[in-house]
This record gives structure tokens, C-alpha cells and sequence, in this order.
């Protein structure tokens, strides 16, 4: 494990099990001590299934592949299942990832993959930094194969959700999701979507979209706790996904470069595809999380 620490901010970070930031801390202006990342107490990562806490990159590609399917209307191959439903958020959660760099607020992680039963060939580096006011986590994958493929990236965030906790965020569209979140379509929204008003998130029921054309912006913000935060992305990781089940502690908002299914769907490939690499090329994004006392 590696701890990180600018000013009032810490991160705990392991590289060797998925290369997840498991916790970030904020002690705000009166002295309390805020869990910026839903965190449980005694929570320990794993490569088992996808952890519930803490944010952790996808790749090669985010969300799922149905059917463990990649198909971008020029290539179909498939990828090793690692889900019920094929393959969730790609190979980089389950990996052990090499530390590159090491200081007090900065980590640089690489993952490679150099072999598998695809074609999946390719070179992810985090770049994991904190300063006084947030953090910034910096992604990028190159595609170390001898042929193009396509490619997608992201970041899991995980945020703690109370009962007046809300959400505030843009988009301009969405998937249209027919069973187990598969793509039957997509949909223009009117006046910015169903967060533009910041509403409170807990509905009781599960809540799951896959945006299109973000705002680049999220707000948190739950008054009983004190704590408010900001969400910020690059233009790349513009198709966020929002989820939580029903009755959860929790809340996801998860930058990243296509929608949901878009590796199998068509539907879904047809509104945000992956990103087809030559050898060599690399897609980049970068996110922000930033706290505030409220």
C-alpha cells in the first residue's frame, strides 16, 4: 500500500491490487475528518469482483462486454468472462500494477497486458496525484498490439450517499436501456437531464444511466454530513455513468470515453464507440475530485 498526503487530503492507494485509490480523506476547516470516497471501515480491496468503494481504472475498456463480446464493426473477438454477464470493466481492476513513480502526493502506476487468449495487447499508466484542494488522477492507454483495436478508458468513483445527499450534473443524452442495462437505443434530453436541478439522488429504487455529452462537470452534496464535491473530467471521459441500487449507502459517478455496452452492443456502439487505436496511438483523459466544507 502507498499513502499519499498534500495539506489536509490522504490517499491509500494499492498497486498491487488493482491499483485502486481504497480511500481519500479530507479534514475540513472545523477539524472533521470526511470520507471523500465511499470507504468502509476494514474494507479490503480484491481482484475477486469489483470493489464497492474507493475508484479504480477500467480497461481497455469500461463497464461491460456482454457475452465477453468486443466488436467495433470491424473486429469481433472475444475476452476471458469475469462476470455472470461476461466482462465487467475490463482487465485493469484485476491486475497487479507496477509502481513507476513514489512520493509524498504523487504516484505513477503502470499496467501492462503482454499476453491473454484476445488480441488485447496494451500499456495503462495512472498518474495519481494530490495537492492541497483535491485530487487528480491522469489515465492513458496505448495499444501495444500489431494491429488497430478498439479501445475505451475510465475511472470508478464511489461516493458515500445519505438520505439528503444530491446530485448535480448536465448531459445532453442517454442510453435507452432495455434488460440488464443493455443499449435498445438512445435519447436526447430536454433541459440538461434528470440531475440538472441537483434533485436529492435516494429514490429508493435503483438508479443506473449511461450519459452522453456530460457537462464535464458532477456535484455531491449532502448537508448533514457538511461535505460537498466536485467531479470534474476531460472531454474524452465524456459518457459518465451514474448507478446505485436501491437502498445503497453509496453513489457512483464514473467518467469514461463510451457508453455502457459498447463493446457487444450495437445500439450502444452506435451512440458513444470505442475509440479505435493503430498500433502505438493512445487515448488520455484525466478526472478531479475536489472537497468542500458546506
Amino acid at each position: 500500500m502507498l499513502e499519499l498526503e498534500a495539506g489536509p487530503l490522504r490517499a491509500r492507494v494499492f498497486p498491487e491490487i488493482g491499483g485502486i485509490v481504497a480511500g481519500l480523506d479530507w479534514r475540513g476547516p472545523d477539524g472533521r475528518v470526511h470520507k471523500v470516497l465511499h470507504s468502509p471501515d476494514g474494507a479490503t480491496p480484491s481482484i475477486a469482483a469489483p470493489n464497492l468503494f474507493g475508484s479504480w481504472a477500467m480497461a481497455p475498456f469500461a463497464n461491460r462486454a456482454f457475452d465477453c463480446v468486443v466488436d467495433d464493426g470491424e473486429q469481433r473477438f472475444t475476452v476471458p468472462k469475469n462476470s455472470p454477464t461476461g466482462n465487467i470493466h475490463g482487465f485493469g481492476w484485476q491486475a497487479a500494477w507496477n509502481v513507476l513513480r513514489y512520493d509524498r502526493g504523487h504516484t505513477v502506476l503502470e499496467h501492462r497486458r503482454t499476453e491473454g487468449p484476445d488480441p488485447y495487447r496494451y500499456r495503462v499508466v495512472q498518474d495519481i496525484r494530490l495537492d492541497e484542494a483535491g485530487m487528480t488522477i491522469a489515465l492513458s492507454i496505448t495499444n501495444e498490439a500489431d494491429l488497430a483495436l478498439p479501445y475505451g478508458l475510465g475511472h470508478h468513483p464511489w461516493f458515500g450517499c445519505a438520505g439528503d445527499t444530491r446530485l448535480g450534473m448536465t448531459a445532453e443524452g442517454a442510453l435507452v436501456f432495455g434488460e440488464a442495462f443493455r443499449a435498445i437505443g438512445s435519447q436526447r434530453l430536454a433541459e440538461g437531464g434528470p440531475f440538472a436541478s441537483g434533485p436529492v439522488f435516494a429514490t429508493g429504487r435503483e438508479t443506473a444511466w449511461s450519459f452522453l455529452d456530460w457537462g464535464g462537470t458532477a456535484r455531491i452534496e449532502t448537508p448533514s454530513t457538511g461535505l460537498a464535491i466536485t467531479l470534474t473530467a476531460s472531454e474524452s471521459l465524456n459518457c459518465p455513468v451514474v448507478w446505485a441500487p436501491a437502498g445503497a449507502d453509496f453513489l457512483c459517478v464514473e467518467p469514461q470515453s463510451h457508453a455502457i455496452g459498447a463493446p457487444s452492443e450495437p445500439a450502444a456502439r452506435a451512440a458513444a464507440p470505442l475509440k479505435r487505436l493503430e498500433p502505438g496511438e493512445t487515448l488520455e483523459g484525466w478526472l478531479r475530485i475536489a472537497p468542500e466544507a458546506i
